[in-house]
């Protein structure tokens, strides 16, 4: 067998979604991760990479809702049918999937597409969440409308989305570990502890560090047999670092903490899919953002400065 043979697959497959948010700019997402070279840099690390293009939406009608503030509610519905089908697909057929985005709306449809996989194999979904918010409102309890703030809610089987597609298999919340939260509304933080949700808020990262809770949450993981999906939100991060976001929140990861991350997810070698969201190339700088995304996903898949032995978390 050739090394191409032998070598993990991974498949990418763009998300140009941009209506779940409230500024545009987000659907050139998956393009910029092209342009910063995402394909080229995961086949030096040995993977086999499939670039299966983007998933396109069609003419869709309108869809009424009681609460009038929602925007763009049909597009979202399309869109979680379309990519719910094309993850489940991704998940079955190569080793790790990749989802390039387009706001983070689109992981209504990624996390459920991969976690009916998940339950046709038998084993738990965990969800690593990193974000700067929970993105837990439900269509009824949001204000402003825009529904890259809801897709936690629908994957965990919350009620009042009767009008998106059945989850064949909801994520338990307790199998959800966010990181890097910071921006909370009073309905989301009420969900928060009624669905017992792990939370590690930058105060949190500030006092104990990232060692500490994502080894323990790794931990759960192994231990289960789980299958995790890593959700990495531009606005996790610091602006002052990744400036290309419409959600800034000031006091993100560092540099150091985004790599040590995705450097212990490597070690682990637990991840078995990835969202890589919220990227908006209008607001960038000479795409630096879409550059420290690409470099924070090579992390993940193995790139080093020194060649280490894997750690054991057990």
């Amino acid at each position: 067998m050739t090394p191409r043979d032998t070598a993990p697959r991974c498949q990418i497959i763009g998300a140009p979604v941009q209506t779940g948010a409230a500024q545009p700019g987000c659907l050139m997402g998956p393009a910029a991760f092209r342009t910063a070279g995402l394909p080229d840099v995961l086949t030096e690390l040995g993977w086999h990479v499939e670039d299966l293009g983007d998933v396109t939406l069609p003419q869709i009608k309108p869809v009424a809702h009681a609460n009038p503030a929602l925007k763009n509610l049909a597009e979202m519905i399309e869109w979680t049918r379309l990519l719910a089908a094309a993850a489940y697909d991704a998940a079955r057929t190569c080793d790790r999937p990749i989802f390039i985005g387009g706001d983070h709306s689109m992981a209504a449809g990624t996390v459920s597409g991969v976690a009916k996989h998940a339950a046709e194999q038998g084993r738990p979904l965990f969800i690593l969440w990193l974000d700067a918010h929970p993105d837990l409102h439900t269509l009824d309890s949001t204000t402003s409308g825009n529904l890259h703030g809801t897709p936690v809610a629908y994957y965990t089987g919350q009620p009042g989305f009767d009008q998106f597609p059945p989850l064949s298999a909801p994520v338990d919340p307790r199998n959800i570990c966010m990181m890097g939260i910071r921006s909370v509304d009073p309905a989301e933080r009420q969900r928060i502890n009624d669905l017992g949700l792990t939370v590690h808020d930058m105060r949190a990262i500030d006092e104990h560090g990232i060692v500490r809770p994502l080894s323990a949450f790794l931990d759960r993981v192994q231990a289960a047999n789980g299958m995790l999906h890593v959700s990495l939100d531009v606005d996790f991060l610091d602006p002052s670092i990744a400036p290309a976001v419409g959600t800034t929140v000031p006091g993100g990861a560092t540099f150091r903490e985004a790599h040590l991350i995705m450097e212990m997810l490597h070690d682990s070698d637990l991840v078995t899919s990835l969202d890589l969201v919220e990227l908006n190339p209008f607001l960038d700088e000479r795409g630096r953002t879409a550059k420290l995304m690409t470099d924070l996903t090579a992390s993940l898949f193995g790139r080093s400065v020194l060649d280490r032995m894997t750690r054991s978390y057990a």
